[in-house]
């Protein structure tokens, strides 16, 4: 492989894919330019098929549109949509015990709030990437009050509704693994402000890495697992042995890039390669190519009903970690596995028609349904990971 070559071409391929087609597809279809915010429920050619807004992604896609502006192209368009996606979320998604709401009207009405902090750390890393498109330090230090308020909700017994009652009492790895991004990407702009709070923040995602490596890494499976007990029991019933490879690809990455920004600590460099290693091992599917969905460690059927579907974003959680395997280590293994994924990824999930790319396709990687965006689809794993194609591969051919 002429790797130069490669890495050039993925990096060009990555800015265009984003700016001539997903950012324009969400720009011109999304973006609530009355009430504000964005809208995510989109059919194939970008029509509304529902005003209910996901509180998620106004948080997800104003962090996307700041971070595309941080690391692309300085359009203003896209700042004002950060901006429009802020001015909702602190207009109208938080309720008044500071938990945030799931679902809202597209005037921002309440309609749902779930147990989950999720909406919460997407709402500080979007102000934490609109402070640094800015310069405006309180756009910073409203993501780390909300990053409190995060651990203040997870750390108070009771205020979230635990997933399981006492008899069967476990912890996910979701929320273990999403802390750690959060907490790095507010870091950033702490840093740059020069505010205090950074060492905190690191502490925190120590606290989540310690977690993964000592309850939710199973080496007698080669697995990273969804749910274990309190203090990493193997819980041998269909939830416990659950493998979500695109989440433990994702997870993979983060420490990646963690260990990147440690100067390639190396014991989290070989973590996450031992993550990323099971993972595709148990993901990737050796019939019709992509990540599978859902597996289970003892090789049990899965019940989930898309246990077998190949969704969007861990196919694009694949691409990134892939290359940030290649640049910690220079080893071509990954770049292959790179383009593997990457190859069946635009072969099977753009729209050339309609624009924007298909969510759920079926193993064989036949369109399943064919619509934009839901209240979990829009605009954040796809263009997260073109953004950070662009950015990797510049970076690595810079050092070439």
């Amino acid at each position: 492989m002429d790797t130069r070559k490669y890495l050039t071409a993925c990096m060009e391929q990555s800015r265009s894919e984003l700016t001539d087609n997903i950012l324009p597809f969400w720009m011109e279809h999304g973006l609530d330019r009355v009430n504000g915010g964005v809208y995510t429920c989109l059919d194939r050619d970008g029509q509304l098929m529902d005003s209910t807004k996901s509180v998620w992604f106004q948080g997800r896609f104003g962090f996307i549109a700041a971070f595309a502006y941080n690391n692309i192209e300085k359009r203003s368009e896209w700042l004002e949509a950060s901006k429009s996606c802020l001015d909702f979320i602190e207009a109208h998604c938080f309720d008044t015990d500071g938990h945030m709401f799931f679902e809202v009207m597209a005037d921002g009405t309440p309609l749902r709030k779930r147990r989950y902090v999720f909406s919460e750390g997407f709402a500080a890393i979007a102000h934490s990437e609109y402070a640094l498109a800015t310069g405006d330090a309180a756009h910073a230090r409203r993501a780390l009050e909300i990053f409190d308020s995060i651990i203040r909700m997870l750390r108070t017994p009771g205020f979230l509704e635990p997933k399981y009652l006492p008899a069967q009492e476990s912890r996910g790895h979701s929320i273990t693994m999403i802390l750690v991004n959060t907490a790095a990407r507010i870091r950033e702009a702490l840093l740059h402000f020069g505010l205090e709070g950074a060492e905190r923040l690191t502490a925190e995602i120590d606290r989540s890495i310690h977690a993964l490596r000592t309850y939710f890494m199973h080496p007698e499976f080669e697995a990273l697992l969804e749910c274990v007990g309190p203090n990493g029991e193997f819980i041998d019933n269909i939830n416990g042995r659950l493998i979500n490879p695109g989440h433990c690809i994702e997870t993979s990455w983060f420490i990646l890039e963690e260990a990147k920004f440690r100067n390639w600590d190396s014991e989290l460099t070989e973590m996450a390669l031992t993550i990323l290693r099971w993972s595709w091992k148990w993901g990737w599917d050796e019939v019709y190519g992509g990540i599978i969905n859902f597996r289970d460690c003892k090789g049990f059927p899965q019940q989930d009903y898309s246990q077998d579907m190949k969704f969007w974003w861990p196919q694009t959680e694949a691409m990134i970690a892939t290359l940030y395997a290649y640049e910690a280590t220079g080893e071509e293994q990954y770049l292959k596995m790179h383009r593997q994924i990457s190859e069946w990824t635009y072969g099977h999930l753009p729209d050339r028609e309609k624009g924007e790319w298909y969510g759920y396709l079926h193993r064989d990687g036949t369109v399943a349904q064919p619509a934009k965006g839901n209240i979990f689809k829009g605009p954040f794993h796809i263009p997260r990971m073109l953004i950070k194609s662009a950015m990797l591969c510049q970076e690595i051919l810079k050092k070439s």
